[in-house]
């Protein structure tokens, strides 16, 4: 079940990646299960990660490689992906066998070791099935391709619980150059992300440097993947990847940066937008904007608060427009000296409330025809500040408990 629709995109070139696919069985047997990204030398990558303590072992090692390869004033060479098993809750077992795996990815590449960052997403607490996954490596290598169906295959091999791919593309215009940026991210539940079970690669061939393509990058999730939620829940295992292979135009400063920055937050929310589409048992797709806060903070509270409660979603679910649920949320939200005589909150074109009660306008009919719709938008103004913040969420329907019910069985 999946809300809109949505097609994986025709992705353009980016000179210098390669991707790869095999099927390893590492829990299912007939799928594409991994998957292998080749960036070339002078690439430059930058990385956000789970905030989760028990953060699983291929983020620790993704950590300490990234950080080799900064030392050394180099790039990642390769990534290597695996779905079905999430590596994580593994312990020194877990950290063993992800650096096992980017050791043999490095003898088959040619590479050093610590120029491979790992990535898994799947179940939580399960060794690693080492034997098959590494004996899929070298077909992923073998695959290695540049062209739409490359990026297609990588889509579908990161998936787990997803229903569908989700990739996003665009190509600037840098004054007489063009830069092309793609992406494919995964993810359906467990989606909390704050990076600073969801898995972005986002690779562009533009020329930059490691500082600004780290705080390119910072920027750009901060206000897309960072902003959603489908249940509250971050992963284990959350990470986004920017990468720069530096075949292209230099990004540097001036015009050419602020569009270079505006075309990755596209890509970029259109992802995150995507992951919360395709979140698990959805139906509907919310957009959360609050507004005249005193600070981003405070309104992403509010917005977070909302989108978290269990009432407001089976509610969304429901198509029920039991209004006193999102004013209820907002009044419990952390906020200092909260004035309620000052809020408005909408529904679509409908205002539910205003001077601390139901809006003198409001019907049952208006607001149910509002919840009625598969993509809903409620506009939340506090009436306390000019700062501002949108959050995008999913409803709570009955396949999501199925589906998480019966997720190890």
């Amino acid at each position: 079940m999946a809300v809109g629709e949505t097609r994986f995109p025709v992705m353009p070139v980016i000179e210098g990646l390669r991707l790869g696919t095999a099927m390893a069985g590492i829990k299912t047997p007939g799928r594409r299960d991994l998957v292998v990204v080749e960036v070339p030398e002078g690439g430059r990558v930058a990385g956000a990660f789970t905030r989760n303590a028990f953060c699983a072992a291929p983020v620790t090692v993704a950590r300490e490689h990234l950080a080799a390869c900064a030392t050394r004033g180099e790039g990642a060479r390769y990534l290597v992906i695996n779905t079905g098993n999430a590596n994580a809750g593994t312990g020194e077992t877990g950290l063993r066998d992800a650096r096992a795996t980017c050791a043999e990815l490095a003898r088959l590449a040619e590479v050093e070791a610590a120029s491979v960052l790992p990535f898994s997403t799947g179940v939580i607490g399960e060794p690693l099935p080492m034997e098959r996954l590494l004996a899929g490596l070298p077909g992923a290598l073998q695959a290695l391709d540049d062209g739409p169906a490359a990026w297609s295959e990588a889509g579908e091999g990161i998936l787990t619980t997803d229903t569908r791919t989700k990739g996003a593309s665009v190509t600037l215009t840098l004054g007489e150059a063009t830069v092309t940026i793609n992406g494919i991210a995964k993810g359906s539940g467990m989606i909390r992300p704050d990076m600073a079970t969801m898995l972005a690669f986002v690779a562009t061939d533009a020329a930059i440097e490691q500082s600004l393509l780290d705080r390119l990058l910072r920027e750009a999730v901060e206000r897309s993947f960072n902003c959603i939620t489908v249940d509250s829940d971050t992963s284990t295992n959350d990470a986004c990847l920017l990468i720069a292979t530096g075949r292209g135009a230099s990004v540097a400063d001036g015009e050419a940066l602020e569009r270079f920055r505006e075309g990755l937050a596209q890509v970029m929310t259109e992802l995150a937008q995507a992951v919360i589409r395709d979140g698990e048992g959805a139906t509907k797709f919310v957009t959360l904007r609050v507004e005249q806060a005193r600070s981003r903070q405070e309104a992403l509270d509010v917005a977070f608060t909302v989108a978290h409660s269990p009432l407001v979603k089976t509610a969304l679910y429901a198509s029920d427009a039991n209004w006193g649920r999102i004013l209820a949320a907002v009044g419990r939200a952390p906020v200092e000296a909260f004035d309620v005589d000052r809020v408005t909150i909408d529904l679509g074109e409908v205002r539910l409330v205003e001077h601390g009660g139901r809006a003198p306008g409001y019907t049952e009919e208006a607001g149910s025809a509002v919840m009625a719709r598969e993509e809903i938008e409620i506009r939340i103004a506090l009436g306390r500040g000019e700062q501002e913040a949108t959050v995008w969420t999913s409803d709570l329907s009955h396949d999501y408990v199925s589906i998480n019910a019966d997720y190890r069985s």
